[in-house]
């Protein structure tokens, strides 16, 4: 098989903070503070130390070098801030490398971010033609395919709809089905698909399952390992920039699991994780503490404070918690409006929700924490993917049989009332 796509000795480096830093007002607001000697008004929650960094370089990739052959599906994986997403953006050619080489062969598409090259005051229809024509695709292959996309995104009745009233998950569902459906040589798919509902995420998959059967070259990257071993016969791990290892996908998650097992915390910083899209934009949960950061045991209480800063005011809002087992399978969730009230939050405002669960029946063990906050039914305001991970650890009361499990089998056994009867 020929080679489609080959990195040698890639680097991209970002100046911290010196341009494009916001607005014209943030940054005369910033400029303003600084020649009083008074703090950035413009930092967020735990980023005060950011101030400091001014000027410094960040290394985002690291001379990475691999090579991609045509029909091969690669599952890219690695923590929040491992260079995935950057990784993505300089293959697509959204951004240029600092240093190193890339060679494409073939028509790109890619989903990147939730909205990306869609343009907000044009319909659906309009989106899907322009889509296409950025793809390298005559206006007639496009109408040919019209039909076809359409039905897949499920969104028929808003076709005609300016996308700027999509929601995410819509607008997810009709850029996967334009990427998918047009034919290109190589897929490029990063988390994009989480934001979609379990059905949709269902029949995507199988889409890029027939995509690779056609003997197109797939790139993927998800926390979600069953997917990720279901579809990509190959992986790659990065961490901090670097390519850590590349090989068959069965030993990369496990290498991957291994190291989110080592890092294991019940305090996670999340301001300074990327997001996709607009996530985080209006609302942002900036840090969250299991247990005060003691240890988290089986049937014993549990206290979650998800920490977060509004930045416009919102109404109806939740937070939740999801607990995956190490294939990425979500086995748990704490949502703040199950029972409850959703949250009408201001302006401008730094807030704590605690969580507390009388008794926590989730059996031990290694469980990756997604995190959200919504409003109304449907629209993200935050979503952090394996944004952490924890450890469930056995209680005295822990049951042998249960404390004694084979590891990667952890779920949630809840407490019920029964009865038996026996038939003569």
């Amino acid at each position: 098989m020929r080679t489609v796509i080959q990195v040698e000795n890639l680097s991209k480096t970002y100046r911290l903070g010196v341009i494009g830093s916001g607005t014209l007002r943030e940054d005369v607001s910033r400029r303003w503070a600084k020649l009083w000697r008074k703090p950035d008004p413009t930092l967020k929650i735990g980023q005060e130390h950011h101030a400091r960094l001014v000027g410094q370089e960040f290394k985002a990739l690291q001379d990475v070098s691999f090579e991609v052959k045509q029909g091969e599906v690669l599952g890219i994986i690695g923590r929040n801030g491992a260079g995935k997403s950057t990784l993505l953006k300089i293959l697509s050619r959204v951004t240029a490398p600092t240093s190193g080489e890339v060679r494409v062969k073939g028509r790109i598409a890619s989903l990147l971010e939730v909205g990306t090259g869609f343009h907000p005051e044009l319909t659906g229809r309009e989106n899907v033609f322009l889509n296409g024509a950025i793809l390298g695709m005559q206006k007639a292959e496009i109408k040919m395919k019209f039909d076809e996309i359409v039905a897949f995104s499920g969104i028929e009745e808003f076709i005609d709809t300016p996308v700027k009233r999509y929601s995410s998950g819509m607008y997810v569902r009709l850029a996967f089905a334009v990427a998918a459906h047009l034919e290109p040589e190589i897929l490029i798919v990063d988390e994009v698909l989480a934001v979609g509902d379990a059905e949709f995420q269902k029949k995507c998959l199988g889409k890029i399952q027939d995509v690779s059967h056609q003997g197109r070259t797939i790139l993927f990257v998800s926390h979600n390992m069953s997917a990720v071993r279901s579809l990509c016969a190959k992986g790659m791990m990065l961490r901090d920039g670097k390519l850590l290892e590349i090989g068959k996908t069965e030993k990369i998650v496990d290498h991957y699991l291994a190291d989110a097992l080592d890092s294991t915390s019940g305090v996670m910083n999340l301001d300074a994780v990327s997001r996709s899209g607009d996530a985080g934009s209006r609302l942002r949960i900036t840090r969250i503490v299991f247990n005060e950061g003691n240890d988290i045991r089986h049937g014993k209480p549990l206290w979650i404070d998800i920490h977060f800063k509004a930045f416009a005011p919102e109404q109806d809002v939740s937070f939740g918690i999801g607990f995956c087992n190490r294939d990425g399978i979500k086995m748990f969730s704490i949502d703040t409006d199950i029972p409850g009230e959703r949250l009408k939050i201001p302006n401008d405002r730094y807030g704590v929700v605690s969580i507390k669960i009388p008794v926590l029946h989730m059996e031990p063990d290694f469980y990756v924490i997604d995190a959200g906050a919504r409003s109304g039914d449907n629209f993200a305001l935050d979503y952090v993917p394996g944004c952490g991970s924890v450890i469930v650890i056995p209680s005295e009361s822990t049951p042998p049989v249960i404390a004694m499990r084979e590891s990667g089998r952890g779920g949630f056994r809840q407490p019920s009332e029964w009865t038996i009867q026996y038939q003569s």
